[in-house]
């Protein structure tokens, strides 16, 4: 594998797959600067800036990550920036010049973390540009609470683009040799292997010849397998390369992404297909999460409190699968079965979304819950697309995370609403008949109590909000209030 590091050419010949950038930094390269604070991509304080080559093959386009739960080989073909890489000539970076002036460090710890996620902003990189620096920032943590300063040296940066056309020359050649790795394990002896294809025609091919390989798009959830759980994946198979699963394509019926568009990619096709979808992007993780993490992996890893298939469910999204050659398309609410269970088949995978185009008259509402308010795990989140036509309820679809083993649609709640009157008496209704739809668990971030309560105190929110747009929220239930 191979990648430019400060546009010097790194070759590694034995890379271990699931071998994180962080810990190559820190332990073969004595690049210190970057720390790790969480090993889960929650903290920051590992944040590095990757550079692509740009779509017209010209420039690159940078965006900041978490070293922590980022594989080495996913490197391959493309440029790293650590914090080491800004002072030059004992000339510090504008980013660093403007903290030191403000006082923007303490303890120091999480520094590193914070200058590089500012010089992401500095030079106009992903999910930066007309971005306030409090969303920028909304990936780094600071223990020693030293915000204020670290923020006003944000807000006194101004971009300045890079000249990075020599660069993305080196880049593209460094991508035309295929990435194929093989690597035997000292100390338990176990062979891994990991492989990137190039294409979705490869990578169906691969994937059925490996029915057992893990598909890694971001790593922002197998990452914590290897780092929190000490998981050995045996074979990988890296899905940054696939052009094919990148593509964004919008029309008058919808949008339709492929399953490896990052969320920072998605998040201003969303947003013109509605404000509220941009929102709910825009709470997913923090900035670095929002950099790795994909549409399709969210999809594909089936979890009960991921973020986007609620949403997705509610405003009638399809998903398509592959295996080999053959394609197969359904309601995304019937690609989850049970819990750790989806209607996928060996060597099948999930190839594309589409998202129809809501109508221009349709009351839509998304809310996510969750202890904080930037890059923590939701405890609920209610979706809810109703179309009202003489004050009847003419049509509803209302999904929830968090309320079940599943990301699920509330169809008891669904029937209680459709061919009503769109009143007080009709919500209540749907409210209690959510008891049926969901049995929920309780656990670190919430009661069942008081996932029922919130679930319904959404529903009557919508109400509230249609019918007294100016009423504030915690005149419904005290609960609501204090976790939204």
């Amino acid at each position: 594998m191979r990648f430019l590091l400060d546009g010097e050419t790194i070759a590694i010949d034995n890379a271990d797959p699931t071998g994180t950038l962080l810990d190559w930094l820190r332990y073969r390269q004595r690049r210190t600067g970057s720390k790790e604070g969480c090993a889960e991509g929650d903290c920051g304080a590992c944040t590095v800036l990757l550079g692509d080559v740009s779509g017209d093959g010209e420039g690159v386009v940078w965006r900041a990550v978490n070293a922590c739960i980022l594989f080495l080989p996913m490197l391959h073909g493309r440029a790293l920036m650590t914090v080491e890489s800004l002072a030059k000539d004992g000339a510090l970076a504008p980013v660093q010049r403007e903290l030191v002036e403000r006082h923007g460090s303490q303890c120091g710890f999480c520094t590193p973390g914070f200058v590089m996620s500012l010089h992401a902003k500095a030079i106009g990189a992903v999910g930066t540009v007309d971005v306030l620096v409090e969303d920028v920032l909304s990936g780094n943590l600071c223990r020693c609470t030293g915000y204020g300063p670290i923020i006003d040296a944000g807000r006194a940066l101004t971009v300045e683009p890079r000249d990075d056309r020599v660069l993305a020359a080196r880049l593209r050649a460094l991508r035309e040799a295929p990435l194929a790795i093989r690597y035997d394990d000292p100390l338990t002896g176990t062979t891994r292997q990991a492989f990137a294809p190039r294409t979705t025609d490869e990578l169906a091919e691969l994937y059925i010849a490996h029915p057992e390989a893990r598909l890694v798009a971001g790593a922002t959830d197998v990452g914590l397998w290897v780092t929190k759980q000490m998981r050995v994946i045996e074979t990988l198979i890296f899905l940054g390369d696939v052009a094919d699963l990148a593509g964004i394509e919008e029309s008058e019926a919808g949008v339709t992404f492929g399953a490896g568009v990052r969320y920072s990619e998605a998040h201003p096709a969303l947003t013109r297909l509605h404000p509220e979808l941009g929102e709910l992007i825009r709470r997913i993780g923090g900035t670095q999460v929002r950099n790795a993490g994909t549409i399709g992996g969210n999809i594909a890893n089936g979890s009960p409190i991921g973020d986007t298939p609620p949403a997705l469910i509610a405003l009638g999204a399809t998903v398509t699968l592959r295996r080999g050659g053959e394609r197969r398309t359904m309601p995304l609410e019937a690609y989850f079965i049970a819990y750790g269970r989806q209607d996928r088949a060996p060597g099948e995978f999930v190839e594309s979304l589409f998202v129809p185009r809501p109508a221009p008259d349709a009351v839509i509402a998304i809310t996510k819950l969750s202890r904080r308010f930037d890059s923590d795990i939701t405890a609920v989140l209610g979706a809810f697309a109703l179309t009202i036509r003489g004050g009847i309820v003419a049509e509803a679809r209302i999904a929830f995370g968090g309320m079940a083993g599943i990301p699920a649609r509330a169809k008891a709640c669904e029937a209680a609403l459709i061919g009503a009157a769109w009143n007080e008496a009709t919500v209540e209704a749907a409210v209690a008949a959510l008891a049926t739809d969901f049995a929920p668990l309780t656990d670190v971030r919430g009661s069942a109590d008081y996932r029922l309560r919130v679930a319904g105190n959404l529903l009557r929110r919508l109400w509230v909000r249609q019918h007294s747009p100016d009423e504030p929220v915690s005149v419904l239930d005290p609960v609501l209030a204090t976790h939204g």
